[in-house]
């Protein structure tokens, strides 16, 4: 839960390593678009700050959050990369849908870490509505996508040292 009226997107700029040579995917929902599209933006532009050459960013979408887990697999087996962020929104709604997916997608996130030995970050939104989405993609609650590519820079730093 957060907390009331924080940016939980603010984090000390001088404790991010270098990023200058990372290679990171970023795999976007494009169910729930209006809060992916910036959740996305958060991410790029965040390794793009830290210094990841955006050449070496690879942006891919899928239909739905639940597609996310597989397109990562895929990319992993095809490219070299340190670090893959995973970009969706799943909104409660009035059938357990919700729970089914918010969970499979949490669990492949983990196990393809685990699986892979490459960091797998889970920037999926879990909201009860969308307003609460939004709060978290670039609203008073900061951008969840800025998390993400934070702990992607520093897992990936993490898994080259």
């Amino acid at each position: 839960m957060s907390t009331p009226g924080k940016n939980l997107s603010s984090y000390d700029p001088s404790l991010i390593p270098p990023a200058g040579n990372l290679k990171i995917a970023i795999v976007v929902s494009e169910w729930n678009d209006q809060v992916t599209g910036q959740l996305a933006r958060g991410a790029q532009e965040t390794l793009i700050k830290h210094g990841v050459n955006p050449s070496n960013l690879l942006i891919m979408q899928v239909p739905g959050s639940f597609e996310l887990p597989l397109a990562a697999r895929m990319l992993i087996e095809s490219n070299p990369l340190d670090a893959v962020i995973l970009i969706g929104c799943v909104i409660r709604g009035e059938t357990p849908h919700f729970d089914f997916i918010s969970q499979a997608v949490a669990h492949g996130c983990m196990q393809l870490g685990l699986d892979t030995g490459i960091p797998v970050i889970f920037g999926v939104l879990t909201t009860n509505n969308l307003d609460q989405a939004l709060d978290r993609a670039g609203g008073k609650h900061g951008n969840k996508g800025t998390e993400a590519a934070v702990t992607a820079i520093k897992m990936a730093s993490f898994n080259r040292s």
